[in-house]
């Protein structure tokens, strides 16, 4: 296939190895991090040709409605309504419900720089689809890159953060001091509401309120 060629080609050039496997779930959220550059795109989408995994992600409505909007699809991208009332988690969560085949890709820290806490959109979407999250990584550190684990979430975030952090643990970005925590803000809320007293459903859905 063309696509695994030109990904193999360009990932061999930049001296660059792969680890893991193609996904056999058919739907998932995959989380790529870390994320410290712009060059994390072309690896990304290097290593996505390679898998032969069509890779989705998300995109503001405006952009699908300009003369490139044809384009943005073909390459992947999902129109959302950011300021809808449902909200842009409960449109993905309909858009696994309609697509039996989806790969998402969400932005787990949000930006290039340093943040103290992952976004908790992945974690929301996947708990609300019902589906896996599948962890690919990028090590610049040993120029390795590819697909990880598979992580079902219990709703216990604390727990499932746990598998995630462990996996992350040690991997480097380009720019290693950009690098955020592998944290949720919702696992400090959850645990003042345990301190409280507060049922596992109960501060799950209060945590996922934020």
């Amino acid at each position: 296939m063309l696509k695994q060629w030109l990904g193999t080609a360009f990932l061999r050039i930049a001296g660059w190895t792969i680890e893991g496997a193609t996904p056999t779930e058919p739907q998932y959220v995959i989380i790529a991090a870390p994320h410290t550059s712009n060059w994390d795109l072309p690896f990304m989408l290097a290593m996505a040709f390679v898998f032969d995994v069509r890779v989705r992600w998300m995109g503001k409505h405006t952009l699908f409605d300009s003369a490139l909007g044809p384009l943005f699809r073909r390459l992947g991208g999902v129109p959302i309504v950011r300021h809808a009332p449902e909200g842009v988690v409960t449109q993905m969560v309909s858009r696994f419900a309609e697509e039996p085949a989806l790969a998402l890709m969400v932005p787990a820290e949000g930006t290039r720089s340093y943040v103290e806490y992952w976004k908790s959109g992945f974690y929301r979407i996947a708990r609300g689809a019902d589906v896996p999250v599948c962890l690919s990584f990028l090590d610049y550190g040993r120029k390795v890159g590819g697909i990880g684990p598979m992580v079902t979430l219990t709703g216990d975030v604390h727990r499932d953060m746990d598998q995630i952090r462990a996996f992350y643990d040690g991997v480097q970005g380009l720019h290693p001091k950009k690098v955020g925590r592998v944290r949720l803000r919702e696992e400090d809320v959850a645990r003042i509401l345990e301190d409280e007293g507060d049922s596992p459903a109960d501060i799950e859905r209060l945590a996922g309120n934020l």
